[in-house]
């Protein structure tokens, strides 16, 4: 992995690799940014070129080609499966040949990816303080080639309350030689005491030209329909994977939000009662990505309202839809609107009955959508 690999980003590239050129390499970073503008990629190639600074690198070239460096350590959420003890609590190495085939499919991936690779029921993904306990003995280790150790923590925002406390520890007295690379989706629920250890690096949005030019050189579309989709893709070159394949998850939460707007407007209970009935199958991870999914649409339909295409990033399914909906979205209840599914988000994480959550969502929608 280098920074070739990483589409976009020059400016952050380029301070990356100033930081090592002059020594300046901070013990904690944390890589920000919108969904898709490449953090992971980045955190990853950022990590090689740190490991390939180690006086005995050459030794290890493979290995960080294959991103199995023993100097190299992956933190990520993980799920109590039904095999595992009662009394057990996963770590990351738990699910380790699942995460190397994630990433064989390339640095470009989405939480909801992950878990649904390792869903099991309803269970929720977390990092569990059994996870910081097996990181902190790993860094007390002397580096395998003589450079950094380096500890990539993805998603820390999923660190349960144990870990979180634990981490910080390790973030105030880190290991001699050690780069803690944290890449957060949600950095708004991080300790701020964590937070404020790290060196933030935020990325922008990936440019539009940077979208459609790795589309036509990756992945060999022609240019006119790279063009438009990189506009949809607003900035994200995983939605920009994801309109390239029959996105089945997109369409399902599409026509999820659909009914929900249509019973709610009509309001016909009984059938709302059963559309809430009905998410209950999801995991909280899937619904949480299902409301994330209602806000943005809900955005769109907002902006759809100024007449400015050029604002909007709708897939054809989408803006068929949202053209007809779009009136009933209006500066009186957009951000009632908003407030409610951020709300029912929250809910969600707390682990508040999803069928009551759902609902009582429901029943306001009713009132917002009549102001």
């Amino acid at each position: 992995m280098t920074f070739n690999d990483v589409i976009g980003q020059s400016s952050v590239k380029a301070r990356l690799q100033h930081m090592t050129a002059t020594g300046q390499v901070p013990h904690a970073m944390l890589f920000t940014g919108p969904e898709g503008c490449g953090k992971m990629p980045l955190a990853m190639a950022f990590a090689c070129h740190l490991l390939e600074q180690g006086p005995r690198a050459e030794q290890g070239k493979a290995m960080i080609q294959k991103m199995q460096h023993p100097d190299l350590h992956f933190t990520y959420p993980t799920i109590k499966r039904s095999k595992f003890n009662a009394a057990y609590a996963p770590i990351s190495e738990d699910f380790a040949a699942e995460w190397r085939q994630m990433m064989e499919g390339g640095p470009y991936f989405t939480a909801t990816q992950w878990i649904d690779t390792i869903k099991e029921g309803q269970k929720k993904a977390v990092i569990t303080v059994a996870e910081s306990n097996s990181l902190n003995r790993k860094l007390s280790l002397l580096s395998s080639q003589g450079g950094y150790k380096v500890s990539i923590i993805w998603l820390p925002e999923l660190m349960n309350i144990d870990c979180a406390n634990k981490m910080l520890k390790l973030l105030e007295e880190p290991p001699s030689q050690t780069v803690f690379l944290l890449v957060s989706e949600e950095p708004e629920r991080l300790l701020e005491t964590i937070r404020s250890r790290c060196q933030e690096i935020r990325l922008r949005r990936l440019a539009d030209a940077d979208i459609a030019q790795a589309l036509v050189s990756e992945r060999h579309i022609d240019k006119e329909q790279a063009q438009r989709i990189a506009h949809i893709a607003a900035g994200s070159w995983t939605r920009a994977l994801q309109m390239l394949v029959a996105d089945d998850e997109s369409t399902e939460h599409l026509e999820a939000f659909k009914q929900l707007m249509r019973l709610a407007y009509s309001r016909r209970l009984t059938e709302l009662k059963a559309w809430a009935e009905e998410q209950k199958a999801l995991s909280r991870d899937a619904l949480d990505a299902r409301l994330k999914y209602f806000l943005r649409l809900t955005r769109e339909s907002f902006v759809h309202n100024f007449q400015r295409p050029q604002l909007n990033y709708l897939t054809p399914q989408e803006h068929d839809f949202v053209s007809r909906f779009a009136p009933f979205i209006n500066e009186r209840n957009i951000i009632g609107i908003a407030k409610l599914f951020e709300t029912c988000r929250t809910h969600i994480a707390q682990n508040t009955n999803t069928h009551i959550v759902c609902f009582d969502m429901a029943m306001r929608v009713i009132m917002l959508l009549r102001k």
